[in-house]
């Protein structure tokens, strides 16, 4: 809060829960990729069929292969989250809502313009 007398500042107290979750793009990714690479192993293990060729045989299992990989890389970030759960804990945070009137005391609709510097602490907190 700065020193101008023309702000009126209030610190309020509140719990907060604390938890960490996993990125889920990134457990999606990297089932993507993991089961694109079984596509591509599988392509090559069995023999050449002499319907298809490797490039239909590849196409078509890792069309399935990453949809599936991107669904079970879901579901493990999932599990993930739901186990942290139980590491969650509980911090008391304060929050400071600074009022500043402007020189004519209000703003356009009448009320107190207000600054809310609680979502900065947030992303300190988060980061």
């Amino acid at each position: 809060m700065s020193d101008n007398p023309e702000e009126h500042g209030t610190v309020t107290e509140s719990s907060v829960r604390i938890q960490r979750s996993p990125r889920y793009f990134r457990f999606m990714l990297a089932g993507a990729i993991l089961f694109a690479i079984i596509a591509l192993i599988l392509t090559f293990a069995f023999p050449a069929n002499p319907t298809y060729d490797r490039g239909a045989v590849f196409g078509f299992l890792l069309a399935v292969g990453v949809a599936f990989g991107v669904t079970i890389g879901a579901v493990i970030a999932l599990l993930v989250d739901r186990s942290s759960i139980r590491k969650a804990r509980t911090v008391v945070a304060d929050r400071l809502t600074v009022l500043a009137e402007k020189p004519e005391g209000t703003v356009a609709d009448g009320e107190p313009a207000a600054i809310d510097e609680a979502s900065e602490s947030r992303k300190s907190i988060e980061n």
